[in-house]
């Protein structure tokens, strides 16, 4: 729940972008995928990739495509009670998480271990000690509670702001080193208005019993926590610290406003900053981070300026109750069984539908696989052992077909000018996709880590990455870091460095499967490299040139067409209602939106281009089409509990997967693919599809 500063950072300005761009022949159509002698004879997913059985055809296609396509599974399958929710990714996740568990394993038992192979085994059984955790009980952050207790000034509580990257508690004020969005070769700091403890501002907000509810259990939280670290009268000072969260809550933007590039985009001179936001003392509160800060980015002006305000009205000792609850809380993971079952208790069960705790050796290897942790080490054995190259080049493939595509679509829109699509172009052609591993790996030279104590483990790995940011802080960006590692199934936009990239763990069925059917390839993996390139020219990464600097290259009327397609999306979306009285917010969630809806539309071109003019063949009695859409839904293929589906609306950036399962109402072949026709509940009339890349 509660986010580190660095990722902070790194929300606010995603990205970095890996030099050395693989090089391929361009062709001026897209191909199919080669089938070669090391791909398997048979689809990972059925016969040709895709599990037919999972469909429910008593569903009419454009009633409800998600549950055509995946309603008896959906219908049947219960989620794991250590899962929140359950589909395509997670299912992936925990494959990824049993190969990480034999590298560990196998780094235990090497003889002479590397620097990695030792870091790797020292963490994981300090971690998996679970009798020394609960010995120790709350002792190991007990130095940090006492200096919580020794606060006796507004000095000393800043301070303690500034020293959140070492002891994990939450703080008003917080950011962290990212890009200088007017300059991507600068690091700068960004700041913005932090410290709530529940997922959204909407949790203290709304007056709904649901919210309520949950209101009244987070203060029991509080109070359990509170009394771990031997506060008298916790539950009076529980209640004073979500009166001051709530106030937090109240200061803090909507979501929506805080993915506005151009609001969160306001850079001031250190010099400057003590006369733009005075009441705070900031060499105070940046000198425990060690950065100098020759200049940063304030994401929220004003309201920074008004917490500063309630930092200066509230009580010492609310702030210091305060940190005393998010030091205990944010640390549990570290300590006893005690304290860490009690925070789950809230935070999994009743915020998010978790029933069990994972497996400690899972939580073991989630601790470790971070890019702030350990996981380059790991990655590096996961690309050697299940990684094979063939796949990287065939992935490269497909990005240079889906490169083509858009190239061609972006020629041929008829609501873009010339002089906005010479810009769009350049920002294609300099596209840098990044494919399954870095190109230079992480070096862990200097950092020390011991087999007996977690906390010390923590408390090391988070010196050794913030020393590492303070050496780099006015050193030029280095654009072949990635920010997640190969073992992790996902993949992201950087607009700073205009970059798209694909770990390795995602480069596989239902993504991608080079033995399935190209229209399953296309429509899956395809569309997923459509999604990032539509990051690019979606409503924020739009905002970015082709050099990753946040300038203005549109003209007004290109600009203004744009936005009312983006309003009819937002429209679109927001009708979708998963909980009553609870609807998907599709100005939050409008990019990722873009980027599926113009992902597929830039995948089916760059599929159609395969084919050469040739017919796809029927396969079980489907035609090309219809399995390039049955792949893109399987993609998305996903149950949550209900909780976790709340999170998801009021903290997401996503829609959910059954809604991004029906982008393809957006797509005219979709309705030829499936005999969509008015009157069916998913129809949408041609001039309400929503068509932009």
């Amino acid at each position: 729940m509660k986010p580190s500063i660095l990722a902070l950072a790194i929300a606010s300005s995603l990205a970095v972008m890996a030099c050395g761009q693989p090089q391929t022949e361009q062709s001026t159509a897209p191909v199919a995928v080669e089938q070669t002698q090391e791909a398997p004879q048979k689809a990972e997913l059925g016969d040709f990739g895709i599990e037919l059985d999972a469909r429910n055809l008593d569903v009419k296609p454009g009633d409800d495509f998600f549950m055509y396509a995946s309603g008896t599974w959906y219908d049947t399958f219960e989620i794991p009670a250590d899962k929140t929710s359950y589909g395509a990714f997670t299912k992936l996740a925990d494959r990824s998480e049993e190969r990480v568990k034999e590298i560990i394993e196998g780094a235990a038992d090497v003889p002479n271990k590397t620097l990695e192979q030792q870091l790797i085994a020292d963490y994981y059984t300090a971690y998996m000690n679970v009798d020394a955790a609960n010995e120790k009980g709350i002792e190991p952050i007990r130095p940090m509670l006492d200096d919580i207790a020794s606060i006796e000034n507004t000095k000393a509580l800043t301070e303690t702001f500034g020293n959140a990257w070492l002891t994990g508690t939450n703080t008003p004020i917080a950011g962290g080193l990212g890009f200088n969005r007017l300059n991507p070769d600068e690091y700068q700091l960004s700041l913005g208005v932090s410290g709530l403890g529940l997922p959204d501002r909407s949790y203290y907000l709304e007056e709904a019993e649901r919210f309520e509810s949950i209101r009244q259990a987070y203060l029991e939280n509080i109070v359990t926590m509170l009394g771990f670290a031997g506060v008298d009268n916790a539950a009076e000072k529980a209640k004073e610290i979500l009166a001051l969260e709530t106030k937090i809550a109240e200061i803090q933007w909507p979501r929506e406003k805080r993915r506005n590039r151009d609001l969160t985009l306001n850079q001031v001179s250190r010099e400057e900053l003590a006369k733009e936001y005075p009441g705070f003392d900031w060499d105070t509160f940046f000198a425990p981070s060690g950065l100098q800060v020759p200049s940063l980015n304030v994401a929220q002006p004003e309201p920074v300026k008004q917490v500063i305000a309630l930092i200066n009205d509230t009580s010492l000792d609310v702030w210091k109750d305060y940190l005393t609850y998010h030091l205990v809380s944010g640390n549990a993971a570290w300590l006893s069984d005690e304290i860490n079952n009690a925070n789950f208790e809230f935070y999994g069960k009743t915020l998010s539908g978790q029933q069990e705790q994972r497996d400690r050796w899972k939580r073991a290897i989630s601790a470790m696989s971070g890019t702030s942790s350990l996981g380059f080490a790991i990655g590096k054995v996961y690309v050697d052992e299940y990684f094979p190259e063939s796949s990287k080049e065939k992935m490269v493939e497909l990005v240079e077909n889906l490169r083509n595509a858009l190239g061609e679509r972006i020629t041929n829109l008829d609501w873009m000018g010339e002089e906005t699509k010479v810009a769009a172009l350049e920002k294609l052609e300099a596209f840098n996709p990044k494919i399954g591993y870095p190109d230079e790996w992480e070096s862990f030279e200097g950092l020390a880590l011991t087999n007996d104590d977690i906390i010390t483990n923590v408390h090391n790995m988070r010196k050794f990455f913030q020393a590492k940011q303070v050496e780099d802080e006015l050193k030029p960006t280095n654009r072949n870091d990635w920010f997640m590692a190969p073992q992790r199934v996902n993949a992201y936009y950087n607009p700073s460095f205009n970059e798209i990239v694909f770990p390795a763990a995602i480069l596989q069925a239902p993504f991608f499967d080079p033995a399935a059917d190209d229209a399953v390839n296309y429509g899956a993996i395809g569309a997923v490299i459509g999604h990032e390139m539509g990051h690019g020219f979606d409503d924020q990464g739009s905002k970015s040139d082709a050099k990753g600097i946040q300038r203005n290259w549109w003209t007004d009327e290109d600009r203004a067409a744009f936005e009312t397609k983006t309003q009819q999306l937002i429209e679109q979306y927001s009708a979708y209602e998963p909980i009553e009285g609870n609807f998907v917010n599709g100005a939050n969630s409008l990019g990722e939106n873009i980027g599926d809806v113009g992902g597929l539309a830039m995948a089916y071109h760059a599929y159609k281009l395969s084919l050469n003019g040739e017919e796809a063949p029927v396969i079980d009695g489907l035609t090309g089409d219809q399995r390039f859409f049955l792949a893109w839904a399987q993609v998305w293929r996903i149950k949550f509990t209900e909780e976790a589906m709340l999170n998801q609306l009021r903290a997401g950036t996503h829609a959910p997967g059954r809604y991004r399962a029906l982008a393809p109402r957006n797509h005219d072949a979709w309705y030829e693919a499936f005999d969509v026709q008015p009157g069916d509940a998913l129809y949408l009339a041609p001039e309400d599809r929503v068509r932009i890349w």
